[in-house]
């Protein structure tokens, strides 16, 4: 496995995407709520890449692993400091934790059958994925303005059944509701304020967007400029900005093993 130099495991290089990442991407309460949730009554929970801490519950034990010295040094003084490691080779003994949990994480790793069979070894209760379905990552307003975004993430996030196979046990797929005013700044979080997007360091926060080129970004800020100014996109897309809450491409795999710890 080759590490970027500080120390990001994936393709995306978080020592750029920290500059902006906590400004823009804040743990949404609505959907921290369906995570924790998921995650039973565990006392120990280990977070794979736990970046800057985002939906880590409070009320837990939590490990945090984070092979991005950017992202781990964004982690606030009252989070616990995450451990220096990647998915695919986790510093634990078999069944050290309740729990696992890793949010927008799964498509960074570069070895996935791998990682998922280090989570399930070192976890003796439920994993709770949150990722995006691939299959309905261009469904969103962005593939008209910046179709090789969404077909980036499309083509780096893995099938929900490709993580229900790699974690085993007894799974379920549940799409996640994404609040209007949804605090992560994900792509689909400005499903209704298109405006945000105009904004470089809300793009940058997002890693699909550090795969497009400067003249990519410019087209995008120059079209949607634009339709926003004649109300082009409003009348596409204008019921959105009212829509409470979108089910986009946004979901919750979660893995309970079969047997005395499972269902």
């Amino acid at each position: 496995m080759v590490r970027m130099r500080d120390g990001s495991a994936g393709d995306a290089d978080y020592g750029v995407i920290a500059r902006t990442y906590t400004d823009h991407r804040k743990p949404e309460p609505r959907i921290a709520a369906l995570l924790h949730a998921a995650l039973g009554g565990a006392r120990t929970v280990l977070n794979v890449g736990a970046g800057a801490g985002s939906y880590e519950p409070s009320d837990r034990d939590v490990t945090p692993v984070e092979p991005s010295a950017s992202m781990r040094a964004r982690r606030p003084a009252h989070l616990p400091a995450a451990v220096d490691a990647t998915a695919e080779s986790l510093p634990f003994p078999d069944g050290s934790f309740d729990a696992a949990m890793t949010t927008f994480s799964v498509h960074q790793w570069s070895g996935l059958s791998r990682g998922l069979a280090e989570v399930r070894r070192v976890t003796t209760g439920p994993v709770a994925v949150l990722t995006c379905d691939p299959a309905l990552v261009r469904d969103f307003w962005l593939y008209e303005y910046c179709p090789k975004v969404l077909d980036t993430e499309a083509s780096r996030y893995p099938e929900p059944s490709a993580l229900a196979e790699g974690l085993g046990g007894t799974t379920t797929v549940t799409r996640v509701p994404i609040p209007l005013d949804c605090s992560d700044g994900f792509n689909e979080a400005y499903y209704g304020r298109p405006e945000a997007l105009l904004d470089p360091g809300a793009r940058q926060a997002c890693s699909a967007w550090s795969f497009v080129d400067e003249a990519a970004h410019s087209r995008f800020h120059e079209d949607l400029s634009r339709d926003l100014r004649d109300g082009t996109w409003d009348a596409r897309h204008g019921h959105l900005r009212a829509l409470p809450e979108l089910r986009g491409s946004l979901v919750l795999v979660v893995s309970t093993p079969d047997g005395p710890n499972g269902p």
